[in-house]
């Protein structure tokens, strides 16, 4: 492929990513598997225009005068983030072959706006309103945690499942297979490698025979402060993907009993698999969107963990496209979601026992706010302190941030039923 039919192709996959819900890793894997002229560096270089201007596209919708189009935001990121004279633009947008058409008098004279006093949210590169939640958050120090949250090529983590291997076993065979692993600095248990060049984890002995999970640090400082432990029953409550399953079921080290739901057949039976490779093991259940499912349990359980449906945004240095599906209106309903699900999995907590509320968000509509609705509704659910690897000292509420630990963006709220 040329440079300019690259380019078109970029704009194509924005306006794809744009007009769905899909991640954009799946929208540019459906593009390469329908293009198969695409050869691996055209489909390399493809990706990166589209993860550079996702990173970048409040600024570049702002320079191209509030277009969100994908052929505005490729044409500003040549001018803005490549640095391209207007002349070399031009070059490469001549409509000749499979390339972008000529620009327009708007998008050359676009093209010409200086973008140094950008408002903070554009250059951030997120939403206003996220931007002063952010503010409130974090105070001065919010511009550096929005830069952490969008920044490029988030590390890729990994939980070694000390049931099947040692760290330091681990470590030595990804080193024998040509990999840098070094030590996560916070998860005893995990293992981080570089996302460039980006490994095949999939492929590795290690992975297919259950000694390592893809897991970022967060999730697995998190699943640890919850305090699963052996001969626990333990709930995993809101299961999804199966990733917290799986950390819970090794700090119970085979020992106690396990309950993995999830309203979604299709991710249960997804999760078995996962713990069969583990050789874990662990009740999945369905249960409906009002809880049901579970009543057999109700006043049983020593810990039911909440992984609670949220907007993500503590991912998006992973999702950068996801930044720009949030809406306020959307946070409002899953904040009552939120609250709801707690009310729901308290039931199972009996006395004495725990819950812990987890987000991936870093906002605090659904942290703060959901933990505060909670405890209001709920008095007899003590908030329980915990110190974090990385703190002085105990706290009731744990907010883990890229700026801070470099882990996405995680919460999380721990209680205690009376006795």
């Amino acid at each position: 492929m040329t440079p300019a039919a690259r380019l078109a192709a970029a704009a194509s996959i924005l306006d794809s990513i744009a007009q769905g819900r899909h991640p954009a890793e799946v929208v540019i894997k459906a593009w390469g598997q329908q293009n198969r002229y695409a050869g691996s560096k055209d489909r390399r270089a493809i990706a990166d225009r589209v993860y550079k201007v996702l990173r970048a596209r409040g600024r570049l919708s702002w320079i191209m005068g509030g277009r969100e189009d994908g052929r505005a935001l490729v044409i500003g990121s040549l001018g803005v983030l490549d640095g391209l004279s207007l002349e070399e633009i031009e070059a490469l947008h001549t409509g000749e072959g499979y390339g972008p058409g000529p620009l327009s008098k708007h998008e050359r004279g676009r093209l010409a706006v200086k973008d140094s006093e950008l408002p903070g949210w554009v250059e951030a590169g997120l939403p206003e309103f996220v931007v002063e939640d952010l503010k409130q958050t974090f105070g001065d120090q919010w511009a550096a945690e929005a830069r952490a949250l969008m920044a490029p090529r988030a590390p890729i983590d990994l939980r070694v499942n000390t049931g099947r291997a040692s760290v330091e076993t681990v470590e030595g065979e990804l080193r024998a297979a040509g990999l840098s692993p070094e030590r996560t600095p916070w998860s005893p248990v995990g293992l981080r490698l570089t996302a460039e060049p980006p490994p095949n984890i999939q492929t590795l002995d290690a992975f297919r025979e259950g000694r390592i999970e893809i897991q970022d640090e967060g999730s697995q400082v998190v699943c640890a402060l919850a305090g699963a432990r052996p001969g626990l029953t333990v709930v995993d409550y809101c299961a999804g993907g199966g990733g917290k399953t799986l950390g819970l079921a090794a700090a119970m080290q085979g020992e106690g009993r396990l309950i993995a739901s999830d309203v979604v057949q299709k991710r249960l039976t997804n999760i078995q698999p996962r713990l069969d490779r583990a050789g874990a093991e662990a009740d999945l259940r369905l249960i409906g969107q009002n809880g049901g499912g579970l009543e057999d349990l109700n006043g049983q359980a020593d810990l039911v963990f909440v992984d609670a449906p949220c907007s993500g945004s503590g991912t998006l240095r992973r999702h950068p496209e996801a930044a720009w599906r949030l809406k306020p209106d959307e946070v409002e309903r899953l904040h009552a979601l939120q609250v709801r699900i707690l009310d729901q999995a308290a039931k199972l907590v009996k006395p004495g026992g725990r819950l812990a509320y987890v987000t991936c968000s870093v906002l605090t509509r659904e942290n703060e706010a959901s933990a505060d609705a909670f405890e209001a509704a709920h008095p007899d659910m003590r908030p329980v302190a915990v110190t974090p690897p990385w703190a002085d000292g105990p706290m009731t509420r744990v907010r883990l941030s890229p700026g801070a630990t470099d882990t996405d963006g995680f919460f999380l709220a721990l209680y205690e039923r009376a006795a």
